[in-house]
């Protein structure tokens, strides 16, 4: 085996830039997916490698927590409410959209309609995903509920190479750093002398930067343009439930734009055929 020259990134062994020798060794090890893993060293240095693969996306995960742990305080709901959420839930969009749909006593249909739309990224996330290398029951269970989006980012970046050794811990760190970052922030809530107002707006601003880092390729500004005009037009019709009629807007906003673009292409093609 040729020794792992150091890398930028975080891979499927979990290791970031720049680690010594004894790192890439316990990483060679957890990404021998033939080698059977059977001692209890093998499975203490999986466990590792996928401990060390959550830290640089996990960190994101803190800040993101505490405000949404405030903003359950600030809201007027029960403390305990941050916690059960992002133990049951685990989605930072969905969770702080449910606060608000909490506060306003939606209706279950609204509820269920929206929390479809919002995760429903996660159907095409477990096409790629590597559920294969868990082997229990009840592990394959957790590490579907545990699919979110740094799960996915981490090992669609290498997607070899993991274990159920390393892939759960992986999901159970981002968990806990979700979990941790709701309670710093229903502590801290509580020690300030008064509200924080726009702690509602932290996950918006992070989709708004990621939109805007997307839009600099020039790929997806029609889609950013789509949904800029599906939302507004949702805030003019019918402004008491501008975001599940905007998000039904933009799905089919989409659909039709893939179709036309398929039907393009075909046309083309058959141009140049004849």
């Amino acid at each position: 085996m040729e020794r792992a020259e150091p890398v930028a990134t975080v891979g499927a062994e979990g290791i970031p830039a720049e680690v010594g020798a004894a790192e890439v060794g316990a990483a060679e090890v957890a990404s021998e997916p033939s080698a059977p893993s059977t001692t209890a060293g093998a499975r203490r240095r999986q466990i590792a490698a996928g401990l060390r693969a959550s830290l640089a996306a996990g960190m994101g995960l803190v800040p993101i927590g505490i405000a949404f742990g405030m903003v359950v305080v600030q809201s007027g709901l029960p403390w305990w409410l941050a916690p059960v959420l992002s133990g049951v839930v685990f989605t930072g969009s969905l969770e702080l959209l449910l606060v608000g749909m909490i506060l306003a006593a939606a209706p279950l249909a609204t509820v269920a309609l929206t929390t479809l739309l919002v995760n429903f990224r996660h159907v095409f996330y477990a096409i790629s995903f590597p559920l294969s290398a868990v082997r229990s029951r009840l592990g394959r269970l957790y590490a579907m509920h545990a699919l979110v989006d740094e799960a996915y980012a981490v090992t669609a970046a290498s997607p070899r190479g993991w274990t159920g050794w390393s892939l759960l811990p992986l999901q159970l760190a981002f968990h806990t750093y979700w979990i941790g970052g709701g309670l710093a922030g229903v502590a801290l809530a509580h020690l300030l002398p008064g509200p924080i107002e726009g702690l509602e707006f932290a996950l918006c601003a992070l989709f708004i930067t990621l939109a805007l880092d997307s839009c600099r390729s020039g790929r997806d500004v029609p889609q950013a343009v789509l949904g800029g005009l599906c939302i507004a037009g949702a805030l003019v019709a019918v402004p008491e439930h501008a975001l599940l009629v905007g998000m039904l807007a933009f799905l089919a906003a989409l659909a039709v734009r893939h179709l036309v673009a398929r039907r393009r292409s075909a046309g083309e093609e058959e141009a140049r055929d004849a």
